[in-house]
């Protein structure tokens, strides 16, 4: 916050809190100026963006630290995991050496520049942008800086071509592929298609959480540590921690039937058998042997499949909350944000439809 005080006629003083030091105690930077008082806001207005000091001499790097160190124990295992590979990424860039009070827009977009040129694409590029811009939220809310420099970068974007979507013919031909390998391998890829469920939720789902035409998903198994040839597994929250129950068609609900009669007994996991947690890396395999089997193209993911359950769902015209909710997207602005390209296919759809019902009410 900057305060400006007018010393002698034409004369201004500016002050601006910087934040504060190792033992807390506030820090501040001062400049005098001549001329107006507009001048004089200006001059401020520079100085509240790019502090001469502050953060108590805390590197871009230390911040980093202290923004993991606060909300470790809040992430989910998958979250923790890829916030920390973020920050890590950051902290090998000279960017993390630079004093926190000292980062300017400058130095965030040329650190863009310098990920894009080793290689990274525009996703990934983001990601560590987010981390970066949380990071200083929460330095800003700390009072160590005293502006946000990484929400006021600019994000360019590259031309990259958007991922496709599988086709339908895919989408059957890799789910009657895992039928070959093994029936709970045909259910988990058909879930994944219908639900719209993510490899760690398919590992947790257990007899008793279909009911009554309905799946509800409110954990996943999540690998911990790798070691010794013998993985450590929790069973954990959903990436977004929520509940959410979903719709099961007949067809699913039957093939969920069919493998109850045959493996309940064995355990109360779907695709497990025993006791002991389900390792997601079963149905990773699963997805990459029926992928070989069935011949579709090597780049789809078993995550596409939940790409495919949502842009079909947007395409046929479903509203943007339900497919949100089947998603457990925790807001439908990522859902619109995420599947732009299937609102656009359906807003094609939508001026045909209504074209076709003004047809005959011009003379054009």
């Amino acid at each position: 916050m900057a305060t400006i005080r007018e010393r002698a006629k034409g004369v201004w003083e500016v002050r601006v809190f910087t934040g504060r030091d190792a033992s807390g105690r506030p820090t501040q930077v001062s400049q005098t100026v001549h001329g107006g008082k507009r001048d004089a806001q200006r001059v401020a207005a520079e100085l509240e963006t790019r502090p001469a000091r502050g953060a108590g001499g805390r590197t871009v790097g230390e911040v980093l630290d202290a923004w993991v160190a606060q909300n470790l124990s809040t992430w989910a295992p998958s979250s923790a995991r890829d916030q920390q590979s973020r920050v890590r990424a950051i902290q090998a860039d000279p960017i993390a050496g630079i004093a926190a009070a000292r980062l300017a827009v400058r130095d965030v977009e040329r650190w863009h520049s310098r990920l894009r040129k080793t290689g990274f694409r525009d996703g990934g590029i983001r990601n560590q942008h987010a981390v970066l811009r949380a990071a200083l939220a929460q330095a800003v809310r700390w009072t160590w800086v005293t502006t946000n420099v990484a929400s006021l970068a600019r994000l360019r974007s590259g031309r990259e071509p958007p991922r496709g979507v599988m086709s339908g013919d895919e989408v059957r031909a890799v789910v009657k592929a895992a039928g070959t390998i093994d029936p709970a391998a045909a259910l988990a890829l058909r879930l994944a298609a219908v639900a719209g469920t993510r490899r760690a939720e398919l590992a947790a789902l257990r007899w008793d959480d279909i009911r009554d035409r309905t799946l509800t998903i409110d954990s996943a198994i999540e690998v911990v540590a790798r070691g010794d040839g013998r993985p450590l597994l929790q069973d954990a929250a959903t990436k977004t921690a929520n509940v959410r129950t979903v719709t099961l068609d007949g067809d699913t609900l039957a093939a969920v039937g069919s493998l109850r009669a045959m493996r309940s007994p064995y355990g109360p996991w779907l695709f497990g058998l025993g006791p002991d947690l389900v390792n997601p890396d079963r149905i990773g395999w699963w997805w990459r042997r029926s992928r070989q089997l069935s011949g579709i193209d090597a780049r789809w993911r078993l995550h596409d499949l939940r790409h495919w359950s949502a842009t079909v769902a947007i395409g046929q015209g479903h509203d943007v909350r339900t497919v949100a909710g089947r998603l457990g997207h925790a807001n439908p602005a990522m859902t619109l944000r995420v599947y732009a390209h299937a609102f656009a296919a359906a807003d094609q759809a939508v001026a045909a439809s209504l074209g076709d019902a003004l047809k005959g009410s011009t003379n054009v």
